[in-house]
């Protein structure tokens, strides 16, 4: 029975297999999904208007629960590996019979929806939730059709989610209750046993990863873009902690999007059209952008209000430190709407480097970026996760390892490829330490941080003198705006200049010893852009 909303008369859910549900809800509005879940008691009100919702036992994603159907199409072309395990067509489809019979005597929430902004690109999603407010994260992640475009809508992968919804490891073939499965010759991904909504935003992008590749020759990046006032873009990789949210967030600059987009032969395209950001320790001062976004039609995830109120305690991580709101880009004031751009003039590779090792800035060449894209290191410190005391070095290839069904090189050579072909200029930017590692040193003033990327986007880097790093070999400018001398070759900024050697030369062997994993597919002239050990000096 359809209760509400607009859809293609030609559209129903026997064709996906899913019958006997109670009630039909077609793309209804983010008011109406928000009273629904209100109303099923699934979630609040914040004082903002923000709904208010809990994921449940998952607050964040299950990257070992993640699969893909080992067919025809994925056979040869998926980097298979711990990152992507296989999957057997014949369990995926018994476990499909179960995950839609699941739905019946229940209600389903359908959301009709397309990623990629450029239009050459655009791919139709059909999610159909078990949760309203799954069906709202829809709304506010993926791009939103006209209602014209919903009365002729036909999805060309669909999306099954179903938090209640567990499996049988022992017979469906997962390795616990819950999954996320990714079938490329169905067009068909599911979700069961989480609630955790970054699953289908990141089971969508995974599919991207290997649709555009291999189909467009489009380079599917993980990685956060805007535009300056002449048109010029520049996009950021960065893992977490990196600082890509906040130094991408430019009131300077209009914002392609925050996290995910392609790279084309036309120039740059978000896949999404919303924002998924961790609010952890979140305050109008440092956040100003998404403070102010977390209104009526933002969801909130895991949060905790302060004592008697509705207002969010964005300190608290008794429930988890990946506390999260998702809104429709359109929230952010300077957002740019189509989220379209021109080929990029600037790449900035973010790290945070807990060791104190690497410059503040430095300029990369093309097989250097290639190499260091690669490797996608930042470090982690004490703090960050249970059992971290000391910095660790952290490498998650092309900055967003779990998401990559390729080989790393194979987008590493499409963003070298590219490089070459529209002279983009790459940035190697340190936001960790200076003066020593963690708990030594000091973490590189933001505002400094800000000076050196507003130097490189205006060109102001182009003709400074430059040294090189002897054991990175990265260009270092010896002079920057608003920026000391002396902190940008970090070995000025140590006293004990036989420590920073020893901890440039440890440093060095953890990214030597962490691309060999790539090094066979890798060229001579990248494996060689890498730092240079002692050993091998």
């Amino acid at each position: 029975m359809l209760k509400f909303g607009i859809k293609n008369p030609r559209a129903n859910l026997q064709d996906l297999g899913i019958t006997g549900v109670q009630q039909e809800y077609w793309n209804l509005s983010p008011e109406e999904l928000a009273e629904e879940t209100i109303k099923r008691s699934q979630g609040v009100l914040a004082d903002t208007g923000a709904l208010a919702v809990s994921t449940g036992k998952f607050t964040g994603r299950s990257p070992k629960d993640r699969f893909i159907v080992r067919d025809e199409v994925t056979e040869n072309r998926v980097d298979w590996g711990p990152v992507n395990i296989p999957f057997d067509p014949d369990k995926f489809d018994a476990l499909y019979k179960k995950i839609t019979a699941y739905f019946s005597g229940k209600d389903a929430f359908v959301r009709d929806a397309y990623v990629c902004a450029d239009p050459k690109y655009r791919v139709n999603i059909r999610l159909v939730a078990e949760y309203p407010w799954s069906s709202a994260f829809g709304y506010n992640m993926f791009l939103r059709p006209e209602e014209d475009e919903l009365r002729s809508f036909d999805p060309d992968w669909v999306v099954v989610c179903a938090p209640g919804f567990e499996a049988e490891p022992d017979v469906d073939g997962t390795r616990q209750p819950n999954f996320s499965i990714l079938n490329f010759s169905k067009k068909i991904a599911i979700v069961g046993g989480s609630g955790y909504t970054g699953e289908i935003k990141k089971g969508v992008f995974s599919s991207l990863n290997f649709i555009l590749p291999t189909e467009h020759e489009v380079l599917a990046m993980h990685c956060s873009a805007n535009q300056g006032p002449e048109g010029d873009v520049a996009i950021f990789f960065g893992l977490s902690g990196t600082g890509k949210t906040t130094l991408s967030a430019d009131p300077e600059r209009a914002l392609i999007g925050d996290d995910e987009h392609g790279w084309s032969s036309e120039g740059v395209f978000n896949f999404e059209g919303g924002c998924y950001a961790k609010t952890i320790n979140l305050s109008e001062e440092s956040e100003p952008e998404i403070y102010r976004a977390i209104k009526h039609g933002a969801i909130l995830e895991n949060i905790k209000f302060h004592e008697n109120t509705r207002k969010v305690d964005f300190a608290n991580k008794e429930i988890t430190e990946n506390t999260r709101v998702s809104y429709p880009i359109y929230h952010i004031e300077n957002a740019l709407i189509p989220s379209v751009g021109d080929h990029p003039r600037n790449i900035f590779f973010l790290t945070a480097d807990a060791f104190g090792v690497l410059p503040p800035i430095s300029r990369l060449s093309k097989e250097q970026a290639m190499y260091y894209f690669i490797s996608g290191y930042t470090a982690k410190v004490a703090g960050t996760e249970a059992g971290v005391v000391d910095p660790e070095a952290t490498f998650s290839a092309c900055f967003g390892s779990p998401f990559m069904l390729l080989h790393p090189t194979e987008y590493a050579d499409m963003l070298g490829q590219k490089i070459e072909e529209f002279n983009a200029n790459v940035w190697l930017v340190n936001t960790g330490w200076t003066g020593g590692g963690f708990g030594l040193g000091s973490r590189i003033k933001l505002r400094y941080t800000r000076a050196m990327i507003h130097a490189a986007l205006r060109g102001h880097l182009d003709d400074v003198p430059y040294e090189t790093h002897e054991v990175f070999g990265l260009r270092m400018p010896t002079t920057c705006p608003d920026v000391p001398d002396e902190i940008l070759n970090p070995r000025n900024t140590w006293e004990d200049k036989q420590a920073y050697d020893a901890k440039a030369q440890g440093l060095a062997a953890s990214f030597k010893a962490n691309f060999e994993t790539f090094a066979d597919k890798a060229s001579k002239g990248v494996i060689e852009a890498g730092p240079k050990t002692m050993a091998t000096n």
